[in-house]
């Protein structure tokens, strides 16, 4: 279960694969996972879609759809114990997967559409609200308004990059620190913020080498939760693998998150 109240006080790490790919897959990131979590003072929550509606092109990998992905991430779930988040693109889909989801994601591009927001609201669960590419952190309390009104307050917001020209984003650090003025916590999405929309021939780019930095600049300034999409060989990854942190990789960076939060909560 993830204590809502104790993010930020204690670090909280969404991590996963950008899509369903395997059950061979989600039970090897989940396995990390739960060690990961074992071994050091964090909440995790394993993040997989079920369905990514927003590929750049047609022929793009998709992932399982909405029954059979949910199946397979309430079997991991119940395999391992973890909280699950996944994204839902429709607001017939808020119900269901809030039948297998702690958490439901509004993709970044879906966050003003209110009918979708209403719909994963009344669920109860948690809402994470990814920030659209083209807004600001003020911006979004327009989007916990809508949410506010359909009677939930468990919102985490997620900064993920903010469009700068094409195929290319940039992470406003003084946005995040406007968000947490609305307060509720917020996420730093290290992976997505280091992509390249649409930059890779009818698929996104990205360096993930940088991703590492991007947490740790927001850990510095008191973020307290991350979104790190990871998989055990990005090179081969189905969505999003030029942006990921490999899976071997994650406890040094987890280590280095922890260390400067703890740092920042002495100040």
């Amino acid at each position: 279960m993830i204590d809502y109240h104790k993010i930020g006080e204690r670090l909280l790490l969404i991590a996963g694969p950008c899509v369903i790919e395997s059950k061979e897959l989600l039970q090897e990131v989940a396995q990390e996972l739960v060690r990961l979590q074992e071994k050091y003072p964090v909440q995790i929550v394993f993040k997989a879609s079920f369905d990514k509606a927003n590929r750049s092109s047609i022929g793009s990998f998709r992932g399982p759809g909405l029954e059979k992905g949910l199946q397979m991430l309430a079997e991991i779930k119940e395999e391992f114990g973890l909280p699950i988040l996944s994204d839902i693109h429709l607001p017939s889909q808020a119900a269901p997967a809030a039948e297998v989801l702690d958490i439901l994601q509004i993709p970044a591009f879906l966050c003003r559409q209110t009918d979708l927001l209403v719909a994963a609201a009344k669920t109860n669960k948690i809402v994470n609200v990814k920030k659209a590419q083209f807004l600001s952190g003020p911006d979004m309390k327009h989007v916990l308004g809508k949410l506010e009104a359909a009677g939930n307050k468990q919102l985490l917001l997620t900064e993920r990059g903010t469009s700068f020209g094409y195929n290319n984003l940039v992470v406003d650090y003084t946005g995040i620190l406007e968000m947490q003025e609305l307060g509720y916590p917020v996420v730093m999405d290290a992976t997505h913020s280091v992509q390249k929309p649409g930059a890779a021939n009818g698929k996104s780019g990205g360096n993930g080498a940088y991703a590492p930095y991007m947490a740790k600049a927001a850990a510095a300034i008191g973020v307290g939760a991350f979104f790190i999409e990871t998989h055990p060989n990005p090179s081969q990854a189905l969505s999003d693998g030029p942006n990921m942190v490999p899976l071997a990789e994650l406890e040094t960076l987890l280590q280095q998150l922890l260390a400067l939060h703890q740092l920042v909560q002495t100040f």
